[in-house]
C-alpha cells in the first residue's frame, strides 16, 4: 500500500496494489488453517434477517468450503469483526446497495461448495454429470439473478470454439467439480480485485500538488510444509521470497561493498550467498521451471503432471539446486526419502520437497467459457461487471495467461517498484513451529538468521562505516564548528571538511575520505559532532539575540529622541496658539460691547419715531370704525323689515297648497271605489258563466295550475338567489320541493358549465397557456412533491431576467437566436465540494444553456434531445438534477445538479418543451436518494431532515467521493 503525504507530513490518500491473491484457499485450505475470514465473519456476525435474505445458515458445518478444525480461533471475535467490516465499508464510501451486492457474491461462493454431482451414462457410452440436489443451485440462481437452466447446463457441458466451428462436449464428475471450484475461485478473486479498485477510488489523493509517498509491503513468509502439502501455491510463494531475498542482497550487501570500492575506501571483501542462480532456475524464459510448465500446459496431446516431471528431469537434471529421483544430483541410490512424483529445490532457506500432483491444473486455472457467459447473463449488476469476457459480442478465442505467468509478471512489477524506492526492511523471526507463545527454538532461530543473510549483513556493518555523507551537505551542516569555514568557505568542499575535522581533532582512524563522500566509522563520532553543533547553535543564537537586543534598544532610543523633538515642537505651537486665541477673544468682547451700545442708541431713536407714526394711525382707525358701525346698524334694520314680509307671504302660499291637496285626494278616493265595484261585478259574471265548465275538470285544472304556479315561483326565486359567476363558488340555493330534486341538480350542473364557459371566454391566449402549464404541473407534482402547494398561487412568468432590456446581457442576447422560454438565476452545485455557484439558466425551443451571471458568457449548451431525465426529492427543497444521455458531447463532464426557487415552473416548462420537440415524455423521478454522473464517477445525492444554521435554507455537503448529502429543514 502506498500512502501519499503533503509537505507537512499529513496523509493525503493512498493506493492499494494487489499482486496475486491465494485464491486456491477458497476451495482447499492447509491443515490447521482457515478459509478467508469473511466467510466466518458473515456467518457469525450477520443478523437473522440478513442470513435469511442471503439464504445462509449460521452453522459452519453446512458448508464444504469451510475448514471445521480451525473454524473457531481463541481470541478472535468474528461477529465483532463483521461489524467492524460493515462500518469500514460505510466510512470508505460504499453505498448500501454495493455492500449488499458484495455480501450476495460472498454467499454465492459459499453455497457453490455445497453443489455435488453424480455420474450418469449416455446412450453413446459417454459419461456425464448431473447435480444431485438442485435446491442449492436454485438458491444460488436467486441470489445472482441467473436463469437456473443456463447455469445447470454450464456445469454439465463445455463448448469449444475454433474459428467458425463450435463443439459441445459433456463434463464428467471430476470435470464438473473442477468447473465448480474454478468458478468459486474466480468469483472470489475478481470480487477481491473489484474491492481493491473501489477502495482506491475513495482513498486516492484529490490534489495534484507534489507529494511524498511511503509504501508498506506485506509479503509472504517462506513456506515449507510436509511432503504432501508443498504444492504449486508454495512453489510460487517461495519463488517470490527468492526474488525479495535477491533484491535485499543487491541493496544491502552487494551495494554497500561496491560503494566502498567505488569510493576508494580500503575494504576486505566479505563473501555471501547470491541466490540469483535459484531465481534463474525458476524464471528463465527458456529453461526455467515456470517456462516449462507453461509450455507443457499449451502443447497438444496428453498432458499430465508426470509428463511435466519428466521434462524437468530432462532439462534441469544437471542443475546443482534441482533434485529428483531421475536427475543426476539426486543420489537416489542412497536417498530413498525422495518420492517418485516429487522434485526438490535447494532454496536459500533450505531444501523444499514439492509434490508435482496438481501443478498442471493449478497453472492452467481455466474457467470454461460457458461459465463466463452464464455469469455475464446474470441480472446481478456486480457479477455481470466481473465477467466482461462473457459478452458474446466480445468473444476472444485467445487462451488466457496461466497462473504462473501472471504471478511472474506481478513479481516483476513488484521488483521494478521496489527498485524506484528507498527500501527499509523489518525481519520477522518465527520462534517456533507450534504457533505457541513462550516457546523459543534455538535451532529454528539460528537457521532463519543464517538463510536470511543477517550474519553477513552484520559483518558488513561492523567492518564498514556507520555513516556516510557527501562533502557539500556535510560542510554545510558542520561549518559553524570551525572559524576558518564559518561563515563561508572559499574552496573545494573536501578541503573544507578536512580543515574542519583537523580543527576538531577527531582521530584519523574514525573517518575516511572517499571520492565524493566522507565515511565515519563510529556512531559516537557522529554524536560528538551533533553535540558540538548543538552547543555552537546555542552560542550563535545568544550572539544573534545580543545583536538584536542592541539594535532594538538603539532603535528605541532614536525613536524616543525624535518623539521628544516632535512633542516639544507641538507644545510650543499649542502655547502660542492658546495665547493668540485669548487675545482674539478679548478683542472680540470689546468690539461686541461697542457695537451693542451703538445698536441700543439707534434702537431708541427708531422706537420713538415708530410710536409717533403708530399714534396717528390709531386715531384714524378709531374714526373709520365709528362710521362703519353706524352704517351696519342702518342696513340691519332694513333687512329685518324685508324678512318679515317674506315670512307672511310663505304662510299664505302654504295654506293655499294644503287646501288644493285635500281636494285632489277626495276626488281620487271616489274614482278608486267605482273601479273596485266594477271589477267585482265583472268577476261575478265570469264565475256564473263558466261555473259548469270548471266543475267538470276541477282536480286536474287545480293540480296543473298549482304545479305551474309552484314552478313559476321556483324559477322566480332562483333568479333572485343565483350565486356569483366565480367557478370556485360552490354555493347553490337549497331545494324547495322534493319532486324538483333532479331538476335542481341539472340546473346546478348547467349553470356551473355555463359560468365556466363565460369565465374561459375571458382568457387571452397567454392566460390559456399559463393555465395549461399549471394543469400539467398538477399532474406531475401534486401529492408527490412537498414544494408543489406553495407554487399553486404563484404565476409562471418564465423570463425572470429582462435580458432584452438589460444592457448587461446584450452579448448573451445576440448569441441566442431562438425564443427564450425560461431565464432564471440558479445555483449550480460544485461536483467536488458541494458548494454552489450562480448561473443563468436559459431554456429555448431546442437547447438548454448555462451562462455566467456576471459576464453573460455561455458556459454550457445542451440540446434537449440529450436530456434523458430530471431527478428531485419529495421534500420542500429546490434541488434538482438534469441527467444527460451517455456518450453525448454534452455529457463529457457529467450531469448537472441545480438549486432554484422556481423548481416546479422550471421542471414543468422543461417537460412541455421536450415533449413538443422530441415527441417523447421526459422522465421526472421523485426520490430522496438518486445517482448523478460526475465525469467518470457516480455520486449518490441523499436528502435528509435536519436543523440548519441558515434557517430554512437547505445545504449541500460532500461526505466522500460517492455521497452528496442535502440537509432539508
Amino acid at each position: 500500500m502506498d500512502i501519499e503525504f503533503d509537505f507537512k507530513g499529513d496523509p493525503l490518500g493512498g493506493v492499494i496494489s494487489n499482486y496475486l491473491l491465494e485464491k486456491s484457499r477458497v476451495v482447499k485450505q492447509p491443515r490447521g488453517e482457515r478459509n478467508f475470514h469473511v466467510f466466518y465473519q458473515l456467518l457469525s456476525g450477520a443478523s437473522e434477517e440478513l442470513l435469511e435474505k442471503l439464504k445462509l445458515e449460521r452453522d459452519f458445518s453446512r458448508y464444504n468450503y469451510l475448514s471445521l478444525d480451525s473454524a473457531r480461533v481463541n481470541g478472535v471475535d468474528d461477529a465483532a469483526n463483521f461489524r467492524t467490516v460493515r462500518n469500514a465499508m460505510q466510512i470508505v464510501g460504499f453505498m448500501d446497495h454495493e455492500a449488499e451486492a458484495v455480501l450476495e457474491v460472498v454467499a454465492a461462493v459459499l453455497k457453490l461448495g455445497n453443489i455435488e454431482f453424480k455420474p450418469e451414462s449416455r446412450v453413446n457410452g459417454l459419461d456425464e454429470s448431473k447435480i444431485k440436489d438442485k435446491n442449492e443451485l436454485k438458491e444460488i440462481c436467486e441470489l445472482t439473478a441467473i436463469d437456473q437452466s443456463v447455469l445447470e447446463r454450464a456445469f454439465s457441458f463445455r463448448t469449444v470454439e475454433a474459428k467458425q466451428e463450435k463443439v459441445s462436449t459433456t463434463l464428467n464428475v471430476a470435470q464438473a467439480y473442477y468447473a465448480r471450484d474454478a468458478l468459486a475461485k474466480n468469483l472470489y478473486s475478481r470480487l477481491f480485485s473489484w474491492l481493491v479498485n473501489r477502495i482506491n477510488e475513495s482513498i486516492k489523493a484529490q490534489t495534484k500538488v507534489r507529494k511524498k509517498v511511503m509504501g508498506v509491503l506485506d509479503i509472504y513468509g517462506f513456506e515449507i510444509f510436509e511432503v504432501s502439502d508443498n504444492s504449486f501455491e508454495q512453489f510460487i510463494i517461495n519463488y517470490c521470497n527468492e526474488k525479495l531475498q535477491q533484491i535485499f542482497i543487491e541493496l544491502t550487501l552487494k551495494e554497500e561493498q561496491e560503494e566502498y570500492i567505488r569510493e576508494d575506501i580500503e575494504w576486505t571483501h566479505i563473501d555471501y550467498f547470491n541466490n540469483a542462480i535459484i531465481c534463474d532456475l525458476i524464471e528463465n524464459n527458456t529453461n526455467g521451471i515456470l517456462a516449462m510448465l507453461d509450455e507443457e500446459c499449451l502443447r497438444p496431446g496428453t498432458v499430465t503432471d508426470d509428463t511435466f516431471l519428466e521434462k524437468l528431469n530432462q532439462v534441469c537434471a544437471t542443475h546443482q539446486h534441482f533434485e529428483s529421483r531421475m536427475s543426476r544430483c539426486s543420489r537416489f541410490l542412497n536417498d530413498t526419502t525422495l518420492p517418485h512424483s516429487c522434485f526438490r529445490i535447494q532454496h536459500y532457506a533450505g531444501k523444499v520437497l514439492y509434490q508435482v500432483e496438481g501443478f498442471v491444473d493449478k497453472n492452467n486455472d481455466l474457467l470454461y467459457r460457458d461459465l463466463s457467459q452464464a455469469m455475464w447473463k446474470a441480472g446481478h449488476t456486480l457479477i455481470k461487471s466481473l465477467f466482461p469476457e462473457g459478452n458474446p459480442a466480445k468473444i476472444n478465442l485467445k487462451r488466457p495467461p496461466t497462473a504462473g505467468s501472471q504471478f511472474k509478471a506481478s513479481v516483476a512489477t513488484l521488483m521494478r517498484n521496489l527498485q524506484t524506492k528507498n527500501p527499509n526492511y523489518i525481519r520477522c523471526i518465527k520462534p517456533n513451529d507450534k504457533k505457541a507463545a513462550h516457546i523459543f527454538s534455538e535451532a529454528l532461530v539460528c537457521h532463519q538468521i543464517r538463510y536470511l543473510g543477517l550474519l553477513e549483513n552484520v559483518r558488513v556493518r561492523r567492518a564498514g562505516y556507520a555513516f556516510r555523507q557527501a562533502y557539500e551537505p556535510c560542510l554545510e551542516r558542520y561549518k559553524m564548528l570551525c572559524k576558518q569555514t564559518w561563515p563561508h568557505w572559499r574552496g573545494p568542499a573536501r578541503a573544507g571538511v578536512e580543515v574542519l575535522f583537523n580543527e576538531l581533532e577527531i582521530p584519523v582512524e574514525e573517518y575516511s575520505f572517499g571520492r565524493s563522500k566522507i565515511f565515519i566509522r563510529n556512531p559516537r563520532t557522529l554524536f560528538k559532532l551533533e553535540d558540538l553543533r548543538k552547543q555552537r547553535l546555542e552560542d550563535l543564537a545568544t550572539l544573534i539575540q545580543k545583536i538584536y537586543r542592541g539594535w532594538k534598544c538603539r532603535t528605541h532610543f532614536l525613536l524616543m529622541r525624535r518623539s521628544q523633538i516632535v512633542v516639544a515642537a507641538w507644545f510650543r505651537r499649542f502655547a502660542q496658539r492658546k495665547r493668540y486665541q485669548q487675545t482674539k477673544r478679548s478683542a472680540l468682547v470689546i468690539q461686541s460691547y461697542i457695537r451693542g451700545w451703538k445698536a441700543r442708541k439707534l434702537l431708541r431713536e427708531l422706537k420713538h419715531q415708530k410710536r409717533c407714526e403708530e399714534a396717528a394711525t390709531t386715531i384714524a382707525a378709531y374714526w373709520h370704525g365709528t362710521q362703519a358701525r353706524r352704517e351696519l346698524s342702518r342696513l340691519k334694520e332694513e333687512a329685518r323689515n324685508k324678512h318679515a314680509i317674506a315670512v307672511i307671504w310663505a304662510f299664505w302660499l302654504g295654506s293655499k297648497a294644503r287646501r288644493e291637496l285635500k281636494r285632489l285626494k277626495e276626488e281620487a278616493r271616489r274614482k278608486h271605489a267605482v273601479a273596485v265595484i266594477w271589477a267585482y261585478w265583472l268577476g261575478l259574471k265570469v264565475r256564473r258563466e263558466y261555473r259548469k265548465f270548471f266543475r267538470a275538470n276541477a282536480g286536474k285544472k287545480i293540480y296543473e295550475f298549482t304545479i305551474q304556479r309552484i314552478v313559476q315561483k321556483y324559477f322566480l326565486e332562483m333568479k333572485s338567489k343565483m350565486p356569483s359567476l366565480s367557478p370556485i363558488d360552490k354555493n347553490w340555493p337549497p331545494r324547495p320541493y322534493l319532486f324538483l330534486d333532479s331538476t335542481h341538480k341539472e340546473l346546478k350542473r348547467i349553470f356551473h358549465l355555463w359560468r365556466c364557459k363565460k369565465y374561459r371566454d375571458q382568457f387571452t391566449d397567454q392566460q390559456k397557456l399559463i393555465y395549461e402549464e399549471k394543469l400539467e404541473a398538477s399532474e406531475l407534482f401534486k401529492d408527490k412533491k412537498a414544494l408543489y402547494p406553495s407554487s399553486v398561487g404563484q404565476p409562471f412568468q418564465g423570463a425572470y431576467l429582462e435580458i432584452n432590456k438589460n444592457p448587461k446581457y446584450k452579448k448573451l442576447k445576440d448569441a441566442i437566436e431562438e425564443k427564450i422560454i425560461i431565464a432564471e438565476v440558479v445555483n449550480k452545485i460544485n461536483r467536488a465540494n458541494g458548494k454552489s455557484t450562480s448561473r443563468i439558466f436559459l431554456l429555448t425551443n431546442n437547447n438548454l444553456l448555462l451562462a455566467d451571471q456576471k459576464s453573460g458568457q455561455i458556459k454550457s449548451e445542451v440540446p434537449l434531445v440529450d436530456v434523458t431525465k430530471v431527478s428531485m426529492s419529495s421534500q420542500n427543497d429546490g434541488f434538482f438534477a438534469i441527467h444527460l444521455k451517455e456518450g453525448s458531447e454534452a455529457a463529457s463532464k457529467g450531469d448537472f445538479l441545480f438549486s432554484s426557487d422556481h423548481l416546479i415552473e422550471m421542471a414543468t416548462k422543461l417537460y412541455r418543451t421536450t415533449l413538443s420537440q422530441t415527441r417523447q415524455k421526459l422522465n421526472i423521478e421523485i426520490s430522496d436518494e438518486f445517482l448523478v454522473q460526475f465525469r467518470q464517477d457516480k455520486v449518490c445525492v441523499k436528502f435528509i431532515q435536519g436543523t440548519q444554521k441558515n434557517g430554512s435554507v437547505p445545504t449541500c455537503k460532500r461526505k466522500n467521493n460517492r455521497l452528496l448529502e442535502v440537509a432539508v429543514p
